[in-house]
């Protein structure tokens, strides 16, 4: 497992893990996704876990997907389709997880920080998240079926202003739109408090009551299946080249030429 996901597994039957890569924002690489699918996959086989709790470090949520590794996708955009792909492995393995999945949220939360917390069940803001989907400025397409999910949590309008513009937005629009159940002073606290008060219920209650509230999502794989195609596509586009380019030169984007 690489050092940058650390796995606690307590003894009050909630596991904590924890995205630890502070010197990037705890942006994800291809290696922790794979770390994360292990992980997952520990606790869903190990009866003694009855509760996933999810965090960052240092202060910050996630800065999303390392942008080093969307590059090496561009040189194969079809692989971002592949059943190995370990980042479609990971949205698999947690959009499936019969348990609870709690999360915190401090700092930054960008693209698939934000995303995922579509596949979470209790969400947690500090007064210093901050949220925000730039797929839009790096060239892309929303992911992990969010062009689903997130125009039927939050409406619409105010998918298409987080996905059209990118702008980053607060806790207290995240939790008016349905996205994040409270912000409060100490988000890893509240998170850790309801994990435990979680893991004194009945499990298999639980993870019942967990199934039948999924099915208001209804079937996911073909939106997702949709997003990643386009994602694929984009990958290989020029508009995706242009904002790589723009982010490894420290500049704005340019597409201006673009039609």
């Amino acid at each position: 497992m690489t050092d940058y996901i650390e796995a606690s597994f307590l003894k009050n039957h909630v596991c904590e893990v924890v995205i630890n890569r502070p010197a990037k924002k705890n942006a994800i690489n291809l290696a922790m996704y794979e770390a994360l699918l292990a992980v997952l996959k520990q606790a869903e086989a190990d009866n003694d876990i009855r509760v996933l709790l999810l965090c960052g470090a240092e202060g910050n949520f996630t800065a999303g997907n390392d942008l080093a590794d969307l590059a090496s996708f561009a040189a194969d955009p079809g692989s971002i389709l592949s059943p190995n792909n370990p980042v479609v492995r990971f949205m698999r393995a947690l959009d499936r997880f019969p348990k609870p999945v709690v999360t915190a949220v401090e700092g930054v939360a960008v693209g698939i920080g934000v995303t995922l917390l579509l596949h979470c069940d209790l969400v947690y803001a500090a007064n210093s998240a901050r949220f925000s989907m730039p797929f839009i400025d790096l060239g892309l397409c929303p992911e992990y079926a969010s062009s689903v999910l997130i125009p039927r949590l939050a409406g619409y309008p105010k998918a298409a202003e987080w996905m059209m513009l990118g702008d980053a937005f607060g806790g207290a629009e995240a939790q008016s739109a349905g996205l994040v159940n409270r912000v409060c002073s100490d988000a890893l606290a509240t998170a850790r408090q309801q994990s435990e008060r979680l893991a004194q219920k009945p499990p298999a209650a639980l993870r019942a009551t967990k199934r039948l509230l999924r099915q208001s999502h209804g079937e996911l794989d073909g939106p997702m299946q949709r997003e990643l195609t386009e994602f694929g596509t984009a990958l290989k586009g020029p508009e995706f080249g242009e904002a790589l380019k723009a982010f490894f030169e420290k500049r704005s984007p340019d597409f201006s030429e673009f039609s």
